[in-house]
């Protein structure tokens, strides 16, 4: 086989390298290659280059107690600079913030224990969720809730894993002032503006397995926008709104782990900026499970 330097193809827009055996046809004497239209029309959006982003969970964190300083101990195990996004499990926030309680504080209603024994479940667990909760929109077969800042989670996003028995574990009361407040924790450590995700584990609707889900963000849109902008055919997007916050989030949880990896923490670096809106949760009007949930399913 004839060595052929490797080259870019002006024709097919491809790079090409003898030593793997495979050759641009445009760089074999005597082929004749027919150049098609790239039928590629421009984005209005500036160009991304996602090749080069680099994922890191921060090593060594300790089993979180409260009033840790975990903004301090990650900046102590990573280094952190402008622009990277820091993904943070809200368990460990919360941990942090003590938005933690014992069930022997916790005195069930006369509703807890209704729900209790109608999903097997400890009632003084029930009543937590339904404290956490600001409305709930179905009961069995388990707690489906809306929290106050507007998340809609099983069981309110009360935990009780990776906590001292017998402990609950809440969401941050609200996540995206803990957000801002934790960027500027990295910033007065650090001096760098970074993006920070608080990220919570959710299950989905006709899907099986549970994701990371960004309950607060802060530094960045979580939504990237791309109505009016053409598809590779010229179409123009009308409906495209990309959850960027989620996204993150999801792959944050993959490194995370979900029993005892112990990496709370996930630094992203090299992420594009992008454009576009926070409307990550849908109104009342416009979130049609929901409102087929309650319809089917009153409480």
């Amino acid at each position: 086989m004839q060595n052929y330097r490797p080259t870019h193809c002006g024709i097919c827009d491809g790079m090409y390298t003898p030593q793997t055996g495979v050759f641009c046809p445009a760089s074999i004497p005597g082929n004749k290659i027919i150049k098609r239209n790239p039928y590629i029309v421009p984005s209005t959006h500036r160009t991304y280059i996602m090749e080069n982003i680099i994922v890191t969970g921060v090593p060594g964190l300790p089993l979180i107690r409260a009033g840790d300083n975990i903004a301090a101990m990650i900046c102590e195990r990573v280094n952190v600079e402008d622009g990277d996004i820091i993904s943070l499990a809200s368990t460990v926030y919360s941990k942090s913030k003590g938005y933690t309680k014992p069930l022997a504080e916790i005195t069930p209603s006369k509703r807890a224990l209704r729900l209790a024994k109608l999903n097997g479940e400890d009632p003084r667990f029930v009543q937590a969720v339904l404290d956490a909760s600001q409305d709930i929109i179905m009961e069995h077969p388990f707690i489906l809730s809306e929290l106050p800042f507007g998340h809609i989670g099983v069981r309110a996003g009360v935990d009780q894993s990776n906590i001292d028995d017998d402990m609950v574990i809440f969401l941050p009361p609200d996540p995206m002032k803990a957000a801002a407040e934790f960027r500027d924790e990295i910033r007065a450590i650090t001096g760098k503006t970074v993006g920070i995700i608080i990220t919570d584990t959710c299950g989905r609707s006709f899907r099986r397995g549970q994701t990371g889900h960004a309950i607060g963000w802060c530094g960045f849109t979580a939504i990237r926008d791309f109505r009016g902008d053409t598809d590779l055919f010229g179409h123009e997007l009308k409906i495209t709104e990309e959850a960027v916050a989620d996204e993150i989030a999801g792959f944050a949880n993959f490194v995370m782990g979900e029993s005892n990896n112990g990496v709370p923490a996930v630094l992203f670096r090299n992420c594009p900026s992008w454009t576009g809106h926070d409307n990550l949760y849908f109104s009342k009007k416009e979130d049609i499970t929901r409102r087929l949930l309650k319809e089917a399913c009153p409480s």
